[in-house]
């Protein structure tokens, strides 16, 4: 089971084209408790999840809108109208939002990669059970309309929009990377 893992592992890729339907709600089940086995110091729980589908996919396209727009009143109608469609590209989205728990042992970094694990996992078991995904952020995710849109506290970081459904393209061909270009041993200065 081990080696199977590690290359099914190895062939995650992401799917930009995603269409009808989601998963249901018995496979989003399984996809949901996946992201609650991320590494968690302390057991802290630092992470919540918003899902977006249906007609608040509109209505969070509209958000976009209203965001870009107050950073920039003179947007071109073409970027309105893109903004506007951004949610509609996935027939449902998660909003991974990390918590900041202050703990003396567990600091905000580790809970906000906390929470991105757990978002990790997800895209990993959409793949598992068929379906594909394509994790976003972009300045939306820190803009100050967007987060209070979302209901996302002052002390909470947006980690990403998870965007998920049926792939409608076949997976990009990504290259295996040369692992010795990215991982060295470290010794002990003498």
């Amino acid at each position: 089971m081990g080696e199977h893992f590690v290359d099914f592992m190895c062939r995650r890729v992401s799917y930009p084209k995603l269409t009808d339907p989601a998963p249901q709600q018995n496979v989003l089940n399984r996809i949901y408790r996946s992201a609650l086995r991320a590494p968690d110091h302390k057991q802290l729980r630092p992470w919540r999840y918003r899902v977006i589908q249906g007609e608040a996919r509109q209505t969070l396209g509209e958000l976009f809108c209203s965001a870009s727009l107050a950073q920039d009143e003179n947007l071109a109608p073409a970027k309105i109208e893109k903004l506007r469609k951004m949610p509609l590209r996935a027939p449902m989205i998660i909003v991974g939002i990390s918590k900041h728990i202050p703990h003396p042992k567990v600091p905000r970094e580790e809970q906000v990669i906390s929470c991105g694990v757990g978002m990790g996992y997800m895209l990993l078991a959409l793949q598992a059970e068929g379906f594909g995904g394509i994790w976003r952020t972009g300045p939306l995710a820190s803009d100050p309309l967007v987060r209070k849109g979302l209901g996302v506290d002052e002390d909470e970081t947006l980690v990403g929009f998870l965007y998920l459904g049926t792939p409608d393209s076949r997976a990009k061909s990504i290259p295996d990377l040369d692992v010795d270009a990215y991982f060295s041993e470290w010794s002990a200065p003498e």
